[in-house]
C-alpha cells in the first residue's frame, strides 16, 4: 500500500518532506538545547543573588537582601530554599504578612517539614498567638529535620517554653519544660537551663530534680547548689535546702539572697516542733515559744488594724468571726489556750500539741491576710503551717 502511495507522490515532494521534518527535528533539539541553557543560566543567577543576599543579611542589609532574594527567586521559582530565606528575611523586618505567605507556600508543599514550621512559630511568636505558636512548634518539635534533629527539636521545644513563660501560660510552659527535661543529654549546660525555666514557670519540685542531675554529673557546680537550695526552699523542703543552701553559700558568700534563704531555712528548722529528731522537752519548748510569737503577731495585728482587743475573754471554742475582724475570735482562743500551756508535759494529753499549733497556724495565716507578710519567727511559723507534711524534709 505505502509503495503504491510513493508511486503516485512525486520524489521531489518526498525529498522536501524529508528535508521538513529533519529540519523541525534539528529545530526542536536546538530550541532545547537554548531552553535548557537559559534554565541553567538563570538557576547560576539565582544562586549568585542568593549568595550574595545571605553576605547582604550577615553584614547587615535586609533591604536589599530582600530584594537580591526576590530576584533570586524569579530566576528559579519555587527554590524553597530562597522562599524559606526571603520568608526568614521579611519575618525579621517586621513585614510578618508577607513573609507568612512565602512560608505557607512551602508548607503546604511540606507540611512536616521542622524547619518550615519553626519558621511559622516565629511568626507566631512575633503576633503573640499562643495558639498558632503551640501549632506550628509542635509540628517543629514533632517533625522532619535533614540534620541535627534531636537538637533542633530541643531548641524549638526551648524557644516555645520561653514564649510562653512570657506569655504567662505557666501549665503550657511546665508541660513543655517536663517533656525537654525527659529527653536531655548528660550536659550540665542544658540541664541548669532547663532547671531556671523550670523555676520560672513556678514547678519547683520538678526543677528541684533537674538541678540535682546537674550535680550528679558536676558535683560542685556552684550555679545548681544554689539552684537547688532555691527550688527546695520554695518547695517546701527546708531541710533539702538548707543543706543545699549552705554549699551554696560557702560557694559564692557574697550572695546575699542566699544568705538570707539559709538563714530562714535554719530558723524553720530550729523553730519547728515537728522535725525528727528532738526530744519531747525540745518539742514541747518550740510549742510553747511559737504560742507566745503568735500572741505578739495577733495583737501587733489588731493594733495595725485599729481592733481593741483588751476586753477579750478567754473561750475555749472557736467563735464566729465578729462582723469586723476575726481577730478578737483568735485572741479568745488564745487566751484560753494559755491555761493549758503547762499540760503538755503530761503523756495523757497526746492531743494536745496539734491544739496548740492549730491555733498558732490559724492566728498566722489570719494575720498575714489582714497585715501582710511577716519576718522572722512569724514568718518560719507561717511557711511550717503551708508546708507542715514536708519541712523536715
Amino acid at each position: 500500500m505505502l509503495q503504491f502511495l510513493f508511486k503516485l507522490v512525486p520524489r521531489s515532494v518526498v525529498m522536501v518532506l524529508l528535508t521538513l521534518t529533519l529540519g523541525a527535528v534539528i529545530a526542536f533539539a536546538a530550541v532545547s538545547h537554548l531552553v535548557t541553557r537559559f534554565n541553567a543560566n538563570q538557576q547560576a543567577r539565582g544562586r549568585r543573588l542568593y549568595r550574595q543576599a545571605v553576605a547582604d543579611l550577615n553584614a547587615g542589609h535586609p533591604n536589599r537582601a530582600i530584594e537580591e532574594l526576590r530576584a533570586a527567586l524569579t530566576c528559579d521559582r519555587g527554590n524553597p530554599q530562597y522562599q524559606l530565606s526571603l520568608g526568614r528575611a521579611l519575618r525579621d523586618m517586621g513585614r510578618l504578612d508577607e513573609a507568612e505567605s512565602y512560608l505557607q507556600a512551602i508548607w503546604e508543599r511540606a507540611p512536616e517539614d521542622g524547619t518550615v514550621n519553626l519558621a511559622l512559630g516565629r511568626i507566631a511568636v512575633r503576633r503573640g498567638s499562643v495558639e498558632d505558636a503551640l501549632r506550628y512548634y509542635h509540628n517543629a518539635i514533632y517533625g522532619t529535620w535533614s540534620a541535627d534533629a534531636d537538637e533542633n527539636r530541643r531548641k524549638a521545644r526551648i524557644e516555645l517554653a520561653e514564649f510562653l513563660l512570657e506569655k504567662n501560660a505557666l501549665d503550657q510552659a511546665r508541660a513543655e519544660l517536663v517533656a525537654l527535661s525527659a529527653s536531655l543529654p548528660p550536659d550540665p549546660g542544658l540541664g541548669l537551663l532547663t532547671a531556671d525555666l523550670l523555676m520560672q514557670a513556678q514547678d519547683y519540685p520538678d526543677a528541684l530534680a533537674e538541678f540535682e542531675a546537674v550535680l550528679k554529673l558536676d558535683r560542685g557546680n556552684a550555679a545548681a547548689l544554689a539552684g537547688a537550695g532555691q527550688a527546695a526552699y520554695r518547695s517546701g523542703h527546708y531541710r533539702t535546702a538548707h543543706r543545699y543552701l549552705q554549699s551554696g553559700v560557702n560557694a559564692s558568700p557574697q550572695d546575699a539572697e542566699l544568705r538570707s534563704l539559709h538563714a530562714s531555712a535554719n530558723l524553720i528548722l530550729e523553730t519547728d516542733p515537728f522535725v525528727r529528731r528532738i526530744s519531747d522537752a525540745e518539742r514541747n519548748r518550740r510549742i510553747a515559744a511559737a504560742f507566745l510569737v503568735a500572741g505578739n503577731r495577733l495583737d501587733s495585728c489588731a493594733q495595725q488594724n485599729g481592733t481593741d482587743l483588751s476586753s477579750i475573754k478567754p473561750t475555749a471554742s472557736p467563735t464566729p468571726p465578729l462582723p469586723v475582724s476575726p481577730l478578737p475570735g483568735l485572741k479568745s482562743r488564745w487566751l484560753a489556750t494559755k491555761a493549758d500551756l503547762p499540760r503538755l508535759r503530761a503523756a495523757a494529753e497526746a492531743d494536745l500539741p496539734d491544739t496548740i499549733m492549730d491555733l498558732v497556724f490559724a492566728i498566722e495565716q489570719t494575720t498575714t491576710e489582714m497585715c501582710g507578710e511577716p519576718q522572722g519567727a512569724d514568718q518560719a511559723l507561717l511557711l511550717i503551717s503551708r508546708d507542715r507534711e514536708t519541712a523536715d524534709q
